[in-house]
């Protein structure tokens, strides 16, 4: 229960040393889980390639491998429903755990994702490992708060370094990894969470490297940078990558709804339809299977591909993992979205380069350009795609067109008024929950693709703490504390101002970036926790927000 030595430690200057700490043992435990993940994917697209090779014009061994994915399909279900939460890419789960939405039982979690995640590669699969990576780290800083026996603050604090980690271990990016976590799945920013989630990325990237070496998982570099007299050609591309990305978002969400008519037999009927997929694919078009590793290395070899066959690959690509994904196989879209994103870039390059004399040289610029547009138009984190694109070449000279790319397709994809992919995932997986917080029971295995079971709460009836920031032109700016209608349950107990703690009164006049601790009943939690933040956010945020 939350009490006084809870508050000052919230306030303790010595917190943002134990997070620090505590970060860095949240890196490695999330890394070193990622690693051993990334090392059982390798292993089985490996064995994938062999059997593929093995099995290639012997009628025989092809009905074989057909039975045998037909095992693997039923062995990933099997796990989906004793564990539910492993369905999907995991990353709106960990955003429903740190919104206090619910509350995932981390150890099956972690056992049923790694298998299934490895299950699903060795059976070929269009679908990525990131998502997967951020869940498994998430939950493994879960447990090390579980281990610290932390409140449920910081365990929401130390769930989101470990799915930090968990980006960071899979891109080989701790920038990258840092800003996801702020921008996509937290949306809070404080000194104690940044300086956390920095630890625990920067363990994370150096205990994968360590394995697996220092280079990223994606990596190009410019002949030349791109001189400004070709900056209307960024233009364009923004565009480009805003249009696709939101009918990549539109595409997948249909899959997913037409998925979700499928009841009778489910997760058995639907999974059924990617591995069986898969099959066809190891044998006739094998660069569309896993991830997308055999694409990336077609776009990084020397020479330009034909307008046709990248156009071909990136229709391809997309189908194959729309079907895979919105399925509800317990897979990600991050990596298979990163090479759609290298597709459109060449893509336009190319076309650019055969119709309106864009020199060739110019390619692999565009291809990273391309990466970092799509990804801000489908997930709507400009700045992570950004860094993420920094990440991916080492240049800073590419942070200005990145820029401009990415802030346009970013504006492109909202006017064109398709939802952000991971809130959408998000906003279906509460809809299927009960009111109020880690309510539910099991789910059936006929139930809907997004809908996932509440979790039973350790921190039950318990007294914790949040703490809001009061935003410039928000609600309460300039109001005194008596006059807010506060959330039922919601109590300040204490106010931080320029560095100095207030203690609060009925006459205490709120002012803008004052960081207010309120105590909530764990009941209470995501009710209050949603009232709050509409209630401090800023003006333009809530302009922004409907």
């Amino acid at each position: 229960m939350a009490g006084k030595r809870d508050i000052q430690r919230r306030f303790s200057r010595r917190l943002q040393v134990d997070m620090v700490g505590e970060g860095l043992l949240v890196g490695l435990a999330g890394g070193g889980v990622v690693t051993l993940y990334r090392l059982s994917l390798g292993k089985a697209e490996e064995a994938l390639s062999i059997i593929a090779t093995a099995i290639s014009g012997s009628p025989l061994l092809i009905a074989s491998w057909f039975i045998a994915l037909a095992a693997l399909g039923a062995i990933v279900c099997r796990l989906m429903v004793w564990e539910p939460y492993t369905q999907g890419s995991g990353i709106p789960q960990i955003d429903a755990e740190v919104m206090g939405r619910i509350d995932m039982p981390w150890w099956r979690v972690l056992l049923a994702k790694f298998v299934e995640g490895t299950l699903c590669a060795l059976g070929g699969l269009s679908l990525g490992r990131e998502g997967p990576s951020v869940q498994l780290g998430g939950v493994a800083g879960k447990a090390v708060s579980r281990l610290l026996r932390r409140d449920r603050g910081e365990e929401r604090l130390l769930t989101t370094c470990g799915a930090a980690a968990g980006m960071s271990a899979a891109f080989n990016a701790p920038l990258t990894g840092t800003l996801f976590a702020i921008e996509e799945i937290h949306r809070e920013f404080s000194g104690p969470l940044l300086v956390a989630v920095m630890a625990a990325t920067i363990a994370s990237d150096f205990l994968v490297s360590q394995v697996l070496g220092v280079r990223p998982v994606l990596e190009f570099t410019f002949t030349r940078d791109l001189p400004h007299g070709y900056y209307p050609y960024i233009l364009a591309l923004g565009l480009f990558c805003g249009f696709a990305g939101a009918l990549h978002n539109q595409g997948m969400f249909l899959a997913s709804r037409l998925y979700g008519r499928i009841r009778r037999g489910a997760p058995y009927t639907r999974l059924a339809v990617p591995f069986a997929l898969a099959g066809v694919a190891v044998l006739l078009w094998p660069e569309l299977t896993c991830g997308g590793d055999r694409i990336i290395k077609l776009v990084m070899a020397p020479g330009v591909l034909p307008l046709g066959t990248i156009a071909a690959l990136l229709l391809g690509k997309y189908a194959f993992t729309t079907l895979c994904f919105g399925s509800g196989a317990p897979g990600g879209t991050l990596f298979p979205l990163c090479v759609m994103g290298s597709l459109c870039g060449a893509l336009f390059a190319v076309a650019a380069t055969n119709c309106m004399g864009l020199p060739g040289i110019f390619v692999t610029n565009f291809i990273v350009l391309g990466i970092g547009g799509l990804f801000a138009s489908v997930v709507r984190a400009p700045v992570t795609a950004v860094v993420l694109a920094f990440e991916l070449t080492g240049s800073l000279d590419a942070l200005l067109s990145v820029s401009i790319v990415s802030i346009i397709a970013y504006v492109t994809a909202n006017l064109l008024h398709v939802d952000p992919f991971y809130e959408h995932l998000f906003a279906r997986l509460i809809g299927a929950q009960p009111v109020g917080p880690r309510a539910g029971g099991p789910q059936k295995a006929g139930g809907d693709a997004t809908a996932c079971p509440g979790g039973t709460s350790s921190h039950a009836d318990e007294k914790i703490l949040q703490t809001h920031v009061v935003g410039a032109g928000s609600q309460a700016e300039g109001r005194l504390v008596r006059d807010v209608s506060w959330p039922h349950g919601a109590r300040i107990v204490i106010i931080e101002r320029a560095g100095q703690e207030v203690l609060p009164t009925g006459d205490t006049r709120l002012e803008a970036s004052d960081s207010l601790v309120f105590i909530i009943s764990s009941s209470d939690e995501y009710a209050a926790e949603t009232d709050l933040r509409k209630l401090l956010r800023g003006s333009l945020e809530s302009k922004r927000t409907p």
